[in-house]
């Protein structure tokens, strides 16, 4: 159920601070900074950090294309010391724990909490830090890629995406209507829902299907949806999610049917040249979230007496995935080793 967000609420500037600086906080936080609103991103990646102060901001592309500079303001979680309103939260779901330790000696009881991460499992540590009145959750429908250090390209044309949203406590307040205002201000097209963990969950399903499947066999969303199997594929997986959030009473925002056809959207239509974020982590020999979705859906089954068999199967492919990568980067590197011993012996 949508709440509807038709109160006039004053628009004003916010300060935000974006912990990471990868893909979609770039894109949340370059796109906030120029709807009017103070930024600072915090990131721990050193290359990203060099390149990004060398150049005096971030390399911003649309769809590979008007590669421009674009100035923005960057700190460590050691050199930070700004009292922002809000703390936006995009890392991958286990580097979440090291953030916020590194990050806690600026957190105080005045500020809010805001992600739209990818998974389930970040809320309950952002708890230990903030409290439940001020963690506003959401989910983001939005594609974008970090090529590498210091630049950013933005799938789609400006606007394109969509974004759910949703206080933990569902209650919105003051400050989750000025959040509200000013992520549509940025052309995040932001809904605002009343049932929190129905909208995280019904995302994690949607990642389930197009994330795992595309990283698994390394191909683009399109692929995906034009293969002749993908219906059935992506039917089991949202069908066993589905009873399992029946089985604990998780009320999500869209019907079995509405998550398959928005799927099938997504894959043919929306971004059929895209490659999710999990597959990107893959490639570059990082580790995936893929027990954060998957496998979060799989251990949420076992609680409730369900086997969730395709879930299990997945998550176990995936890692599969993973492990074959790893193997072929050692035997290059033993390869090469081979060579250079032999051009010098």
């Amino acid at each position: 159920m949508v709440i509807n967000d038709s109160q006039n609420w004053r628009m004003i500037d916010m300060k935000f601070a974006m912990i990471g600086a990868g893909a979609m906080g770039l894109r949340y936080g370059i796109l906030l900074q120029e709807a009017g609103n103070d930024v600072t991103f915090i990131d721990t990646w050193q290359p990203h950090i060099d390149r990004i102060r060398e150049q005096g901001g971030v390399y911003v592309m649309r769809d590979h294309k008007d590669r421009q500079l674009t100035k923005i303001k960057l700190e460590t979680p050691e050199s930070y010391n700004g009292d922002p309103d809000m703390f936006i939260f995009f890392v991958k779901q286990m580097q979440l724990d090291g953030y916020l330790k590194r990050c806690a000696h600026f957190f105080n009881d005045r500020q809010y909490a805001f992600t739209c991460m990818n998974g389930m499992g970040h809320i309950e540590k952002l708890q230990k830090y903030f409290a439940d009145d001020k963690i506003i959750g959401g989910t983001a429908l939005i594609a974008t890629v970090l090529p590498g250090p210091g630049e950013v390209d933005f799938m789609g044309k400006r606007g394109a995406g969509k974004m759910n949203m949703c206080p933990l406590d569902e209650k919105p307040d003051e400050m989750t209507h000025k959040l509200f205002n000013e992520l549509d201000k940025a052309q995040m097209h932001p809904t605002l829902t009343d049932d929190f963990t129905g909208t995280l969950m019904t995302k994690v399903i949607f990642n389930s299907v197009i994330n795992t499947l595309c990283t698994m066999f390394e191909i683009p969303m399109g692929e995906l949806g034009n293969f002749k199997g993908f219906y059935s594929m992506g039917r089991q997986l949202i069908d066993e999610a589905y009873d399992i959030c029946a089985r604990a009473d998780i009320h999500l925002v869209s019907t079995r049917d509405e998550e398959m056809a928005a799927l099938d959207r997504n894959v043919r239509i929306d971004m059929p040249l895209h490659y999710p974020s999990m597959y990107q982590d893959m490639i570059k020999d990082r580790p995936t979230e893929v027990d954060y979705i998957n496998g979060y859906i799989a251990e949420l089954g076992r609680k409730y007496h369900y086997e969730a068999a395709t879930h299990l199967f997945v998550t176990q492919a995936v890692h599969l995935a993973e492990f074959h990568r790893q193997n072929e980067a050692k035997k290059r590197v033993a390869k090469k080793q081979a060579e250079l011993q032999r051009q010098t012996a």
